[in-house]
């Protein structure tokens, strides 16, 4: 009987079974031949046919189970490694062999190439080509493309809704007549000004497409795709923070909403170093004091390689590890931020990010296209909201 890799499982058991049936038959002619020498001291032929069937059928199942024992324990060693057959396996299992075995007995020529014995071709995805090879690769899993470490959203205040909008009021200006009033005199009037801002809900989504026997098949891909598809979200989500432009179906990020950069004091040929103090200073005088920088890795990169006049490092320190802060507060250098400018403010205080529903990975095949093709579609969104309470609270500029 062929191995086919179907029924191997099943074929074992039942052959495990016949193996104790058949012992249990042979140790019952034993035994009877034992009676026998013993009683009329010799064996008789019949018995002795019945002893020899029995033996034979035992160690012609004990072949094919051993036989099958070595194809499960290939398939143990590599699950996802074909099956390879001998020629001669090729040979038999030939559609036209097997087609003159069954009929007519005649010469006949075969061609069998021995490409085909050496390995099943396999094709991973468009590009690649199929290995024909006496050794099956050896694979050790897949090797990711580079990927940004998202660190924006620890910076600002987290929050919850189950609204698609946030509310809340910001104060605008606020005249303090506060003063001395002598006895009897009138009081002085201050003015407070708010105005009721709308930050509201915004998705952010998108979907990839994928055979839905490769999913069922390979584990690994399927938490590939939800790895890769929940890291796009987390990198859009960190431009839209810092940036977005808040028109149309885009988050008003916190740089949209800072203020510029004004020195409250002119230096002499600031450094970077400078330009960022002078920075948190005005967010300080603005009566925010910033909690956190964020910088591109080219500029942080910059201000570590700063020296003195004898060439030791302002900051940075080659032979240790520099803990990124500057003027006691955290540095968070980022590629999404843009090469040549920085950010800094009160994180915490000045604005706060509202999740409307978490990362969320939805698998379908609905779509009839999908169904009739056996493809799934797999779709990975969220949906958040952010609040920026005070435009002062955050300061941006570009290096001079």
């Amino acid at each position: 009987m062929p191995l086919d890799g179907t029924n191997v499982e099943q074929e074992f058991a039942e052959l495990t079974g016949k193996v104790k049936g058949y012992a249990d038959e042979t140790k019952r002619f034993a035994e009877s031949a034992q009676r026998e020498i013993k009683t009329f001291g010799t064996l008789s032929e019949e018995t002795k046919r019945q002893a020899d069937e029995a033996l034979l059928k035992l160690g012609e199942t004990n072949a094919r189970l051993g036989e099958i024992e070595q194809k499960l324990a290939r398939r143990g060693r590599d699950a996802d490694a074909p099956e390879l057959k001998t020629l001669g396996e090729h040979v038999v299992s030939n559609e036209r062999v097997q087609a003159m075995n069954s009929g007519t007995r005649g010469s006949m020529s075969l061609r069998i190439e021995t490409k085909d014995i050496m390995n099943q071709s396999s094709t991973v995805g468009a590009g690649v080509s199929p290995t024909n090879s006496l050794v099956i690769a050896d694979r050790r899993g897949f090797s990711p493309i580079a990927q940004r470490r998202l660190t924006v959203r620890d910076l600002i205040a987290p929050g919850e809704t189950t609204s698609n909008a946030i509310e809340y009021v910001t104060e605008v200006a606020f005249t303090n007549s506060a003063a001395p009033v002598a006895e009897g005199a009138l009081k002085p009037k201050s003015d407070i000004t708010f105005n009721l801002v709308n930050a509201p809900v915004r998705t952010i989504a998108h979907f990839v497409k994928a055979s839905r026997q490769v999913l069922d098949d390979a584990a690994q891909l399927r938490s590939i795709i939800d790895q890769r598809l929940r890291y796009g979200l987390a990198y859009q989500e960190e431009a839209q923070l810092l940036s977005g432009s808040g028109t149309g179906a885009n988050i008003k990020g916190i740089i949209t909403a800072a203020t510029a950069y004004s020195a409250p004091f002119v230096m002499t040929t600031p450094t970077l170093i400078d330009q960022l103090r002078l920075a948190i200073l005005q967010g300080t005088v603005a009566e925010y004091a910033p909690t956190g920088i964020v910088l591109n890795h080219i500029d942080w990169a910059k201000i570590e390689l700063l020296k003195d006049t004898t060439a030791g490092y302002l900051v940075g320190d080659a032979q240790g590890v520099l803990s990124p802060t500057l003027w006691g507060l955290p540095v968070v250098a980022t590629n999404a931020m843009t090469a040549g400018t920085y950010l800094t403010g009160a994180f915490r205080s000045g604005a706060q990010i509202f999740d409307r529903m978490q990362v969320e990975i939805l698998v379908s095949t609905e779509n009839e296209d999908d169904f009739i093709k056996n493809l799934v579609t797999i779709r990975c969104e969220e949906r958040l909201a952010l609040a920026i309470y005070r435009g002062a609270a955050f300061i941006t500029g570009t290096f001079t």
